[in-house]
């Protein structure tokens, strides 16, 4: 196994570490204080033809793989961006991937191109308060009349709704299946205001990339939104799992060797007792630990990535990446606030936004103990515990 990048990869992650010069660590503390949506970084993500990285090209996307987009939001959030920065664009760099291997030809044509040129912002509504990861068990409907649907119901925890004109939802359109995982549909279509109410969720960290409650009241949805066929929508989400759990990894990672540079410049530099902090070994061995695992963590995303992208079965690889980057990536992002000691509590320093932001995706789209539990029954074989 190898990860020893490209010529061309290598081009990527160097072009995209330029464009997020000019968006640096003080305009992520900003966008933290004022809550203000980074539409401009997204403008400039799109403008430099990145948005539609792992789309296909005659959509006027790069027709790449999932190594080169999991390049990108590395490189995105290990510039200072961290989680703010991945979130507000990976809806549209991925989220779209149902359509993309479910949808209709006139679908993706209709679709892709605006996504990728961001003149269209997508969210996407899977989650719902009382259902949680258990998402067979969703209970918004769509009711089928005779010019489409109309859906009722409520999300939870939906991204970027607030800026959103579209909407990747998944409903019950059968109540009466034999197995719940049937009975789901999957609709792409537009986000009527007029017939959706989103209040947004206040949130300990990401502070400009909003989460949202929306409650669905008469949403009509037309036949032609209808993504694939009527009641497979969840085996349709389910080919987005790996690829999602990759890309988040190689986000995580990217945070965590923000922070962790932060640290040892930091350790570099302040002095107690005559004498630079770094040198002591209760400050070197803690960063060291740190830059360790995240190596590790950083070999099993690219690893699923490869996997991924030459079609063979990466399911084990892509949670057993997502698990231990959240792990490395909380350890690395703790342990820079602990180097800076007080200092590390104030937001000038950055680091406890890198660790409030951490916590994320160690918690969504799936839990280290779930990641735990997959692998736990599909690589040891042990029986299924939930």
């Amino acid at each position: 196994m190898s990860i020893d990048f490209t010529t061309e990869q290598l081009q990527i992650r160097d072009s995209v570490a330029r464009l997020c010069a000019g968006f640096g660590d003080d305009y992520w503390l900003e966008r933290d204080r004022d809550g203000r949506f980074p539409e401009d970084f997204c403008q400039a993500v799109a403008g430099a033809g990145y948005m539609g990285i792992a789309m296909p090209a005659e959509y006027g996307g790069a027709g790449l793989g999932i190594t080169e987009a999991a390049i990108l939001m590395q490189e995105i959030s290990r510039s200072g961006a961290g989680n703010g920065g991945v979130s507000s664009v990976s809806i549209g760099i991925f989220g779209l991937n149902p359509v993309v291997r479910h949808g209709s030809a006139e679908q993706k044509a209709r679709a892709l191109p605006p996504i990728i040129r961001r003149t269209d912002i997508a969210c996407f509504a899977v989650t719902e308060a009382e259902t949680g990861l258990d998402t067979t068990r969703l209970r918004t409907r769509a009711e089928r009349t005779a010019n489409g649907y109309v859906v009722h119901g409520s999300k939870a925890w939906t991204t970027t709704a607030q800026v959103a004109n579209k909407i990747l939802l998944i409903a019950r359109t059968d109540p009466d299946t034999a197995r719940p995982i049937d009975g789901l549909s999957l609709f792409y279509t537009d986000l009527d205001r007029s017939r959706i109410e989103i209040r947004e969720i206040p949130k300990m960290g990401r502070a400009c990339v909003d989460s949202n409650m929306l409650f669905i009241d008469g949403l009509k949805i037309p036949f032609e939104d209808r993504i694939g066929e009527e009641g497979s929508g969840f085996r349709y989400l389910l080919h987005g799992i790996n690829p999602e759990r990759i890309l988040i990894a190689a986000g995580l990672i990217g945070l965590g060797r923000a922070a962790l540079a932060r640290a040892s410049d930091y350790a570099r530099e302040r002095r107690v007792f005559g004498r630079p902090i770094g040198m002591n070994q209760s400050i070197q061995h803690p960063l060291a630990e740190c830059w360790a695992e995240l190596e590790a963590a950083n070999l099993m995303a690219f690893r699923a990535a490869q996997l991924y992208d030459r079609g063979e079965p990466c399911g084990v690889m892509a949670n057993a990446a997502k698990y231990l980057a959240g792990e490395a990536a909380f350890k690395a992002c703790n342990t820079a606030v602990m180097t800076h000691g007080g200092m590390g509590y104030a937001r000038e320093f950055h680091v406890e936004r890198y660790l409030r932001e951490s916590l994320i995706h160690r918690l969504a789209p799936i839990t280290p103990h779930l990641a735990l539990c997959y692998i736990a029954e599909r690589e040891l074989g042990l029986p299924r515990s939930y």
